[in-house]
């Protein structure tokens, strides 16, 4: 049952991440999970370099600090494939 939450979580943050980057028509349900999940990672990797000391998705943390910092490592990442995409972050 964890990994449906951690699937769906994953999902709106992809999807809430897209709608922020406005790459929402570019992607599927598909990419916003993977968006989702390695801008986890990245947000947690990010968290962790920065000193907050607050835990994303995939350590397990559905608090709202957890959240906030796994939508950030997305909307980062989304920056990145634009930047790599287009020569420029939209």
């Amino acid at each position: 049952m964890g990994i449906i939450i951690w699937l769906v979580v994953g999902g709106v943050i992809g999807w809430l991440a897209s709608m922020i980057m406005r790459t929402d028509g570019q992607q599927g349900i598909f990419l916003n999970v993977i968006v989702g999940i390695v801008g986890a990672f990245l947000g947690g990797w990010l968290g962790g370099l920065l000193g907050l000391g607050a835990g994303d998705i995939n350590d397990g943390n559905f608090s709202l600090n957890g959240l906030l910092l796994s939508l950030v490592g997305a909307i980062v990442l989304l920056g990145i494939v634009n930047l790599f995409r287009r020569g420029r972050v939209r």
